[in-house]
């Protein structure tokens, strides 16, 4: 933390600016170095034009800005200089700071910088890290809601309801004397835990949405050979990503695409035609389907109205049986009202892959299934990172275990430990209670610059 480090802030390549950042205490004077204007002049929050040198040589006409401790994003003084992009002239000014006393910052540093000064707690810098990575307008908004301390504040308001049980049972057993003090009894406990353990609960529940925004959903298009797989998936792109003919086997390995569907990312899978096969190839795409069908959230099972349910159906059928299934009845312009009693517990539709207008009955349906709209809808306050869900479940456990406690008529003074522990999971979401392994894992995932 004593160091003074630096690191490229935007993507280096070809472009008509790159922003270099610099953070630490040293920052301001080793730009000095390299800067034909005195920064430590400057007013913090403000932008200087100038160029950098070396040996009274220019080597970039730039813009320099700077931001003063604590008013910036590390709490320590930043500098960010704008030179042109290429990356000559990066890494020669990159070179002239290093010379000159910086280091390069490791991954993620500034905002661990950012985080170990209290600038951040942990859930606005895993917010952060979803924000970059966000590919949807709804996972934006999502990342933004953490960024805002949203989640912060949920969380400290049950650290709040724990400690002051904590703090009162402290107070009954030092003081007893202190008649102003509410003496916690297993019935004020039971009551608190229930309200803390019905609101984790319900974050839990609402995180399955937030996952589902952040990550999208993985559909596969199952189905015997020439049922309209492949038109199915150039129907749900809308273009002609997979090949498509009348003769069977065409798809031997899987296609991909992926699209939007009411704000929620949805990578699409057109899978080989799931049959028996003496064709190599082909049984190393069949082998390749059976896999999608494990990993997907949903199946597209498609099934040919014009001929009906056979016995190929069927042994794909028990493939899939236990999973999400949305039954595609293709070739409506054939058979409109096909249906099949053995697939009657699966959502269904009746479509065909040559009209157009059928898009949208399918995009709702899945929309539907999965509450899309609804997600759309919402304030987008939910929590989807693994490490904070894992710390939920945690806390469950130890309520679960804290009432076991009081059913046995434990004493409160034994109980008040348990309390401790939810308090220190609780507070290990937000980063109050940490190790720096952990801390290091975290933000070693982040880009250079960040």
């Amino acid at each position: 933390m004593e160091d003074t480090i630096c690191a490229v802030a935007t993507l280096v390549g070809e472009s008509s600016i790159n922003v270099i950042r610099v953070s630490g205490n040293n920052s301001i004077k080793i730009v000095n170095k390299i800067f034909d204007k005195d920064l430590s002049k400057k007013n913090t929050h403000t932008i200087t034009y100038g160029f950098i040198i070396e040996n009274d040589e220019k080597i970039d006409e730039v813009l320099v800005s700077v931001f003063k401790s604590p008013k910036s994003f590390t709490t320590e003084d930043i500098v960010e200089i704008n030179v042109h992009g290429g990356n000559i002239t990066v890494n020669k000014v990159m070179e002239l700071l290093i010379s000159n006393g910086a280091r390069l910052a490791e991954p993620g540093e500034f905002l661990k910088r950012a985080f170990l000064n209290g600038r951040i707690d942990l859930t606005q810098a895993e917010a952060v890290g979803d924000l970059i990575n966000a590919q949807t307008e709804g996972s934006r908004k999502m990342a933004l809601k953490g960024i805002d301390k949203t989640i912060f504040n949920e969380i400290s308001v049950l650290k709040q309801k724990i400690l002051s049980l904590i703090a009162n049972i402290e107070v009954n057993i030092d003081y007893p004397e202190y008649e102003d003090a509410v003496i916690v009894t297993k019935k004020i406990i039971k009551e608190n835990l229930s309200e803390v353990k019905a609101t984790i609960n319900a974050l839990l529940k609402n995180s399955k949405k937030g996952l589902l925004i952040k990550n999208g959903l993985k559909i596969s298009i199952v189905g015997k050979p020439n049922v309209g797989k492949s038109s199915l998936l150039n129907l749900l792109l809308n273009e002609n990503k997979a090949i498509v003919t009348n003769i069977k086997g065409t798809t031997r390995d899987i296609v991909e695409g992926n699209l939007i569907i009411d704000g929620v990312k949805v990578d699409i899978l057109d899978t080989a035609g799931i049959h028996q096969t003496d064709d190599v190839v082909e049984s190393i795409g069949v082998k390749k389907s059976l896999q999608a069908i494990n990993d997907s959230d949903l199946i597209l099972f498609v099934i040919d109205s014009e001929f009906g349910f056979d016995l190929e159906d069927e042994l794909i059928l028990n493939k899939v049986k236990e999973k999400n299934v949305l039954v595609i009845y293709n070739k409506s312009d054939k058979n409109n009202n096909y249906k099949c009693d053995k697939l009657a517990k699966f959502n269904n539709i009746n479509i065909s892959t040559f009209d157009k207008k059928c898009l949208d009955t399918i995009n709702n349906k899945i929309s539907e299934i999965f509450d899309l709209k609804y997600i759309g809808e919402s304030n987008y306050t939910y929590i989807s990172n693994a490490r904070q869900i894992g710390l939920l479940n945690n806390s469950i456990k130890i309520i679960s275990e804290i009432e076991t406690a009081l059913k046995k008529d434990y004493e409160v003074d034994m109980i008040e430990i348990d309390l401790r522990r939810l308090w220190n999971t609780l507070s290990s979401i937000t980063g109050e209670v940490n190790d720096n392994d952990l801390l290091n894992e975290i933000f070693s995932k982040f880009c250079l610059g960040k």
